[in-house]
């Protein structure tokens, strides 16, 4: 059995595992909860009704975050020419083209998202078995695979994340930090709310939002009354 920590152990305490929160309730209560050394990260657990195994339910794409994430991202961009002196206007933190495919396919991965023009994917397309697990590949759907690299640099430096169904029909994505305002993580939350919504396949039928629940790195998760947020509630 898996041994859990005394701190850990007086926050399950706090909560209650049948009740389903309020959304500002359930915000309060992990701030108050996040009482590690570090400002710990508030992730977002959502469960949706749809069938990972069918690929009209697949679900993936972007969201920019009104209020980031709490990190800056380090974004690598592969193009050529102009565009990647465009990339280097917009701040990007690594640019290249070949040699920096090269550099990749060698093990370096000092980065978090990666944006390539489309011309440059035929290379980058190389580097699937070392991005892809990692879920740094880039993708037309996320808004990484473009020509407009100062607009995907910007997005990214803001607070943009990616959501990406897994095998058992989950979406996990950040928020924001514990040190958030309260009101700033129930904003994110609800973009985020608000963007799996609008991504929400026709094939898919029933109950789209199955559970919600929120927590941050070092604490338990709360379950969350998912009808009251964004465009769900409407």
């Amino acid at each position: 059995m898996a041994r859990t920590s005394k701190r850990f152990g007086e926050a399950v305490k706090q909560i209650d595992k049948q009740k389903m929160y309020d959304p500002n309730e359930a915000v309060a209560l992990v701030k108050e909860l996040a009482t590690a050394k570090f400002d710990e990260t508030v992730e977002a657990a959502i469960r949706l009704g749809v069938d990972p195994k069918k690929q009209d339910q697949q679900i993936r794409g972007a969201v920019v975050l009104p209020h980031g994430t709490g990190k800056t991202a380090r974004v690598l961009v592969f193009a050529k020419g102009d565009k990647a002196k465009e990339a280097e206007a917009a701040g990007a933190d690594f640019v290249g083209d070949d040699d920096l495919v090269q550099k990749v396919s060698g093990g370096w991965l000092d980065f978090d998202v990666v944006v390539a023009t489309p011309d440059m994917m035929g290379s980058v397309g190389r580097l699937g078995r070392i991005l892809g697990p990692k879920g740094m590949m880039p993708n037309p759907k996320t808004g990484t695979v473009t020509f407009e690299v100062a607009r995907a640099i910007d997005e990214i430096k803001k607070g943009k994340v990616e959501y990406r169904l897994d095998r058992d029909a989950n979406v996990h994505v950040p928020i924001g930090k514990a040190s958030f305002e309260a009101d700033h993580l129930l904003d994110n939350l609800n973009t985020l709310i608000d963007a799996l919504q609008k991504a929400k396949p026709a094939a898919a039928k029933g109950q789209f939002f199955r559970n919600l629940s929120i927590a941050s790195t070092m604490g338990p998760g709360l379950r969350v009354n998912v009808q009251k947020i964004g465009r769900v509630a409407e």
